[in-house]
């Protein structure tokens, strides 16, 4: 017998999600399923699945079990530790729709808490700020994509990260680059790596595109721009400041400090639904 199951479709700078409101984590989200829901021709299509379940029904959340839990997939069925455009979606939902009644509040991710400041919101759009956590940089690396061999810092932001700053490459240069599945360093990233290629940092800002590991190319990256400015910062000689980050999707605000860092941008929530599993 089929389960019919109801779900809303939203993005984060176009950085899109299905999401499926299932408290008790009853729904089976087997890859193969979360695969099914995310082919962009045979399924409703998205680079993810933010299932919003209490934290008590993940066996391995170390949150409180009465916060919600952002139990996030990659779109090839692969579970995921953190997703900055997701976070901000997913509590657009959570306030949007009552399940929590302040602007201010947790989030269970695997990387752990994410606190939430939700500035603006209506049930379709909103402007959230997250708390992202220290964006810890591990090393120098490099990679090879479409036969061009790129070096970049290693960022830890409870997943992985390597953000190359590129010198002299421009915007448009950058939007025309034939970004392709990246070769990298396995010994350095065992468990598979995100990766940002970016301008130089000028007045302020850069842009950015993403290869995300268990998606491909997506047009926005949370915790991919927190990256992209601490790597820009660093190669301007700079421990902090803000940095805005623009990619396909649209633009978002990094601010690097000293022990931890911030994402602000928009959620907009496009459609409900129901879907046979």
């Amino acid at each position: 017998m089929k389960t019919v199951i109801p779900f809303a479709k939203g993005h984060a700078t176009e950085n899109d999600f299905i999401i499926i409101s299932d408290e008790q984590a009853k729904f089976d989200l087997s890859p193969e399923t979360v695969a099914a829901l995310c082919d962009r021709r045979a399924g409703i299509g998205a680079d993810g699945i933010l299932r919003v379940v209490k934290s008590s029904e993940i066996a391995d959340s170390t949150v409180d079990p009465d916060l919600w839990f952002m139990d996030y997939r990659n779109a090839d069925g692969s579970l995921a530790e953190m997703c900055g455009n997701g976070v901000r979606l997913f509590a657009h939902w959570l306030r949007s729709r009552g399940l929590v009644d302040s602007d201010s509040f947790d989030i269970g991710t695997r990387a752990g808490l994410r606190h939430v400041d939700v500035l603006s919101f209506d049930d379709y759009d909103a402007v959230v700020r997250v708390d992202m956590g220290p964006a810890e940089v591990t090393g120098l690396s490099t990679c090879e994509i479409s036969g061009q061999n790129f070096a970049g810092l290693g960022v830890n932001m409870g997943n992985p990260h390597l953000a190359s700053v590129v010198p002299g490459l421009t915007a448009a240069a950058l939007a025309e680059f034939p970004l392709q599945a990246p070769t990298f360093d396995t010994e350095f990233f065992p468990e598979g790596v995100n990766v940002e290629i970016l301008t130089e940092l000028e007045d302020g800002a850069v842009s950015m595109r993403v290869w995300e590991r268990g998606v491909g190319e997506t047009r926005s990256c949370g915790t991919g721009t927190v990256a992209a400015a601490r790597a820009a910062l660093a190669d301007a000689g700079q421990g902090e400041g803000v940095v805005q980050v623009k990619v396909p999707g649209g633009e978002v605000t990094v601010e690097i400090m000293e022990d931890t860092s911030t994402l602000t941008g928009p959620a907009k929530i496009l459609a409900l639904g129901e879907i046979s599993l």
